[in-house]
């Protein structure tokens, strides 16, 4: 390699998407040092990877913003143990998308339906090195993905917390991460039988919160609300502990949103994903405000976790079309589920479904919300609302399902729920034997 070409590699790598150079692949190459030594196509591929991995790193820190807002929204002696299934759930999350999940939900050539794969793996050359798109590399790929991968597993997560059984719990989250996710996921994004029928879910509005959101449904149900929540008749409100916790781990979500949206442009394309950028966040605003009006208008006072799911019901309405509706649908899209989710949680409440942290409005009913809304307000004339509402409600359908399966399998097995004593105690002392918060005035110095 010459030092011109050496000096083309390391002095502007952003000439090549500066200039817009799409058309040379990976694939037009034999050897990987013929890819290397092209002046413009690998600096534009250095960028495109780079992107990759700091959405992936932004999509990390949300399982640190979901921690936060489910530690908030419920009680102190919880805290503990709601810290603990997080921690897990990432960690099984990349462990089992190694061993099984990536190349299940990415199997090649298969039957639209499922088809189980094994684990990651490449042989080095040049076209495995760039996943066959030239825009990153296969592992950039993989450890992007894996960071979605354990979502679903958190959403549930937060609506069955302060009486979920630990060890049931990870036997139901390590089932839903490994096999369940990666196929349902592999009907769109592997190139299956609802990506045969033009369904579009950019980045996940279904394919990840809908189908969360339906999985606690059916989780919620097997587990039945906490005790002393609905008392002859009536509901008996449980407050969380913390609304600064709560309030950070929302803003924690929206800044990683950028690269759960940002991300899946799957390249750094400035115009795309600065868009993506746009709508996301205009939806996230304007669901905040039609929370804080309707919470307002409704519910006689502004209420802050109402605000606070606003902004992720926005969020979660945006991501299946943040890269083709326009900004004024943007903010439709996030008016619409700003109202929609307060309406939800307030009448799944009164149906007696206790979900402490609103996660089945938030990612269930807005992720489908949010789906449909790409046919009807989508730019591109081939999104058809009759497609969409056909994927989003196979999507809810098939994990509500399989959860309800699972969660009646572990309530069989390890058992799901734990004891009315231990609820009572809390889980971070009946589970873990160690509080969250400290008593300074018991501790011998």
């Amino acid at each position: 390699m010459s030092n011109l070409q050496r000096a083309a590699l390391t002095a502007i790598p952003a000439l090549a998407v500066l200039a817009g150079v799409t058309s040379v692949h990976a694939e037009d190459f034999k050897t990987l040092e013929e890819f290397q030594a092209m002046p413009l196509a690998y600096p534009k591929f250095m960028v495109d990877n780079l992107w990759i991995l700091i959405s992936a790193a932004l999509v990390f820190i949300m399982h640190l913003g979901f921690a936060t807002l489910e530690t908030g929204l419920t009680r102190q002696k919880n805290t503990v143990n709601i810290l603990f299934k997080n921690l897990f759930i990432i960690s099984i999350g990349i462990v089992s998308y190694a061993l099984t999940g990536f190349n299940t939900m990415y199997p090649g050539d298969f039957n639209g339906f499922l088809a189980i794969k094994g684990m990651i793996g490449f042989d080095g050359d040049v076209a495995n090195l760039t996943n066959q798109y030239a825009d990153y590399t296969y592992w950039a790929d993989f450890i992007f993905q894996a960071m979605f991968a354990a979502t679903a597993a958190t959403i549930v997560s937060g609506a069955v917390a302060e009486r979920v059984k630990l060890s049931g719990f990870m036997l139901y989250a390590t089932i839903l991460v490994a096999f369940i996710y990666p196929i349902a996921g592999s009907w769109k994004w592997g190139g299956g039988w609802l990506d045969g029928m033009g369904f579009y879910d950019f980045a996940g509005s279904s394919i990840v919160h809908a189908f969360g959101g339906f999985a606690a449904l059916a989780a919620v149900i097997v587990l039945g609300p906490r005790a002393g929540k609905y008392v002859d008749g009536e509901i008996k409100p449980i407050l969380g502990h913390s609304m600064p916790l709560a309030t950070i781990g929302v803003f924690l979500l929206w800044l990683c949103w950028f690269g759960f949206n940002g991300g899946s442009v799957l390249s750094a394309d400035p115009g795309l994903v600065s868009i993506v950028f746009v709508t996301t966040s205009l939806a996230a605003a304007v669901g905040c405000l039609a929370a804080m009006v309707t919470s307002q208008i409704f519910l006689k006072k502004p209420d802050v976790t109402m605000a606070l799911n606003g902004i992720l019901a926005g969020l979660v309405g945006i991501t299946a079309g943040a890269d083709t509706v326009t900004w004024t649908g943007a903010m439709i899209i996030g008016l619409v589920a700003g109202i929609i989710v307060v309406f939800s949680i307030v009448i799944i409440d009164r149906i007696k479904i206790d979900d402490p942290v609103g996660a089945i409005s938030v990612h269930g009913i807005c992720g489908i919300w949010g789906t449909i809304a790409v046919g009807i307000f989508s730019t591109n004339p081939e999104h058809s609302f009759s497609t969409q509402l056909i994927g989003t409600l196979s999507y809810a359908a098939f994990a509500f399902v399989v959860s309800l399966i699972l969660a009646l399998l572990a309530k069989a097995t390890l058992g799901f729920r734990v004891d009315e004593d231990e609820e009572y105690e809390g889980l971070d002392l009946s589970e873990h034997g160690q509080p969250a918060y400290a008593d300074f005035q018991n501790i011998n110095n």
